[in-house]
This record gives C-alpha cells, structure tokens and sequence, in this order.
C-alpha cells in the first residue's frame, strides 16, 4: 500500500514572511504546500509567482478572523487529504497607531491570537503522527516585554487555552477603558501587538503541554518562531532582514529542529518565551 503524501498549511502566505515560507516548504518539503490567504485573487496571484519559479503549491481561501472561512478550509484538507503535518500559523496584522487604543487592541489580538486559536481548534484534530505546528510570533511576544510582574505571573500561570483566551479579553477591556497602562500591560503605541504575540507564545506552551497530556503517543510539538526585524509590509519596509532571512527560524522548526514548546529566535536559537530578552 502506497504511503499517504504528507501537506503543509502556510495561513497568510500570499506575500511577504508566510510568502517565503511556502517557497522554503515547496523547495524541502516532499509533499503538497498549501499558500493560503484571505484574498482569492491576491492568493492565485502569489501562487502564480511560485508557479514560475518551477513550485506548484495548492492554494485555498483563509480568513483567520472568519470562522466559517476556517470551518471551510478544515473541511477541505479534511476530504482531500484526510489530516495533514505541518500547520505554520503565519497570518497576522500590526494594526494602525493612529486607531485609539481600545480599537487597537481589538484588531491586534483578534486576529494574532484568536485568529491563531481559532486555527489550531479547527486543525488540530487532522494533526498525524509527529505533525509540528509553527506559531509565528515576533522578539515582541517575550514576556519580559510586559512590565507588570502580576501580569507576567498570570500569563506563565494559565494552565488552558481558555484561562489564556480570559486573560487576553482582560486586556482588551483595560485597553476599552484606557485603564491598561496603569495596570501594567505596556505602554502604547506597540503595547497592543506585543501582547497579541505573548499571548501567542503562551499559547505555544500550552498547547505543548495539553498535547503531551492527552495524546502522548501523537508526538506533535508545537514551537514559536520570531522571523526578525523582515523588510515587509508589516514593518512599512524597514526591516533589515530579507523575507527568507525571515522564513529562516520558521522552516528550522518545520523541517529540522526536534524541540517541543519552545521559542526559536531568527538565528534559529532554541529558548524559552519567558527568558531573558536577547541582545542580537
């Protein structure tokens, strides 16, 4: 009996870090890649890039924000290929400083959290075998980036996805009522972003955890990647690295690296979400 072709998932690869990752997977990976994006024309556009390059990544529409974008996507990975084994959740937005912050933060963690969270309930159960799950995330989701060591203390507490979904609504309330910065959550204008990625990172360990809890003998891991400071959109092109620099850490995790709930820095070194911040 012929061995089942293994599939990769990139969420927001129509362009610039997730763009690249896909181009990294279709060049290493021996099986079909995914580039998904919430744009149809923008996807078969960006697919038709590779495509001339000599790639031949699959392509389906993904809302992360959208469920029933999501439901449809699972549905479809579900009938075609019946699970899959790599799962990089890419997408993400830095949302305007110019919005006030209560709105911010609403549109920050709306979609790099609950966005990520509502990806990985979708797909985790088509997880096979010693799948690995790659959550993008930024130098911005280390813990130590938030100065309240109370604050610090309940996202290293949460021991549930939904204890981490509660802390992060706190949050987006504090941000509502403009309470946030003497709470001790940061001050802006980054202050929304960086806890949408420590929320994504808290999430990654997590997520380890409860999968070695209950389905040990699936061997899945789950890791962060922080991509660096990459020349995209994101970072309206001030960014010093090249967006393959930037799928670098990411495709180290996909295809290499044997850790499990750990944070993996641009460079590809292995450390911990909750450590020191590092100084390159």
């Amino acid at each position: 009996m012929s061995s089942v072709k293994k599939v990769a998932v990139v969420t927001g690869s129509n362009k610039g870090i997730g763009f690249a990752i896909v181009k990294g997977l279709c060049e290493k990976f021996n099986g079909d890649v995914y580039l998904t994006s919430r744009d149809v024309k923008r996807g078969q556009e960006a697919v038709s890039k590779l495509n001339a390059l000599g790639h031949k990544p699959l392509f389906h529409q993904l809302d992360i924000s959208d469920e029933t974008s999501v439901n449809n996507f699972k549905e479809h990975i579900k009938q075609t290929h019946g699970g899959l084994d790599i799962l990089i959740n890419n997408a993400g937005v830095y949302a305007s400083n110019d919005l006030p912050e209560g709105e911010k933060a609403e549109k920050d963690v709306a979609v790099n959290y609950f966005g990520t969270v509502r990806v990985c309930e979708a797909l985790f159960p088509l997880l096979r075998q010693n799948a690995k799950v790659i959550n993008v995330s930024s130098s911005a989701g280390l813990l130590q980036k938030i100065p309240s060591e109370a604050i610090r203390a309940k996202f290293k507490d949460a021991k549930t996805v939904e204890q981490l979904n509660e802390l992060m609504r706190e949050y987006i309330k504090d941000a509502r009522d403009n309470t946030y910065q003497s709470k001790g959550w940061g001050v802006p204008p980054k202050v929304s972003y960086i806890v949408s990625k420590v929320g994504v990172n808290a999430l990654t360990v997590i997520q380890q955890k409860l999968l070695d809890q209950e389905q040990p003998n699936r061997n899945i891991s789950v890791n962060s990647a922080h991509p660096g400071f990459v020349d995209t959109d994101m970072t309206d092109h001030k960014g010093v690295l090249t967006v393959d620099q930037g799928a670098k850490s990411s495709l180290f995790l996909a295809l290499e690296a044997q850790v499990k709930g750990k944070f993996v820095w641009y460079d590809c070194t292995i450390m911990d979400y909750d450590g020191p911040i590092p100084t390159a």
